[in-house]
């Protein structure tokens, strides 16, 4: 089933529909990636989280799409649509843009490099820099997530400097150490877990991205603005013990 929203402003593309199951729309609001199309999406989660119906499950904002999962005992499908396609005709307004600027903001220790970072030389040269060069341009970005995906807890951080754009390995590692910061792209990531991949590893933080056991398993969430801080091997060794002490 599929349907666009009715009169959306001018400067907007119509949203697209898609029944993804019984239990949920998908929204689409693009198909690229776009620092401005990304804001469209978090602005639109919260036009729909503001009121809280009591259907509402869940909601996953992408780059360019938002996925709404409802109660289908409380309500159905057709009744979802109707609503939320009033909420994708609404502009966005002084609370969006508010929300927007009160975005949750966290600091992220990273340590750049050597054992933390096997590409940061590699990549540096690429790019016509010093590794110093590199981790100053790197960790001075201004990064938002722009959503949550590929593993949990895994975020795509928007705001990389075009310049730092990196291509991936030709061959992905087998096994990527958890906490690892890389380039994508013209992203850059951070992996919650170790696993395979195959983005360009700069550094790594002692933070822990994704526990299981806390309130909010995910320590980011789509919309928070990131800054990324570089850190020496003795600052990451003792941040390293304290995250492991406070999950035990």
């Amino acid at each position: 089933m599929n349907g666009s929203a009715a009169n959306p402003p001018a400067h907007e593309a119509a949203v697209e529909f898609e029944a993804l199951a019984d239990d949920a729309w998908l929204l689409r609001l693009g198909e690229r990636i776009d620092d401005a199309l990304n804001a469209r999406v978090h602005a639109l989660a919260a036009r729909v989280r503001a009121p809280a119906p009591p259907w509402l499950r869940d909601l996953v904002p992408a780059y360019a799409s938002l996925a709404v999962f409802f109660d289908p005992a409380h309500i159905d499908a057709a009744t979802v649509r109707d609503w939320l396609l009033q909420r994708c005709g609404e502009s966005a307004d002084g609370d969006d843009i508010a929300a927007a600027g009160a975005a949750r903001a966290v600091e992220i220790p990273v340590a750049y490099g050597g054992e933390f970072g096997p590409d940061l030389d590699e990549a540096a040269s690429q790019l016509g820099l010093t590794a110093p060069q590199l981790v100053e341009r790197h960790s001075g970005g201004d990064y938002r997530v722009a959503m949550i995906g590929f593993a949990p807890g895994f975020p795509y951080l928007s705001g990389l400097d075009p310049a730092l754009a990196l291509p991936r390995l030709a061959t992905p590692r087998t096994q990527v150490a958890a906490g690892s910061v890389a380039i994508g792209g013209a992203q850059t990531g951070i992996y919650p877990r170790p696993g395979p991949g195959g983005w360009r590893l700069l550094g790594r933080t002692p933070l822990r991205l994704f526990d299981a056991r806390r309130e909010a398993p995910s320590l980011l969430q789509p919309g928070d603005r990131v800054r990324l801080r570089a850190i020496g091997a003795d600052e990451f060794h003792a941040l390293s013990d304290r995250a492991r002490a406070t999950s035990a």
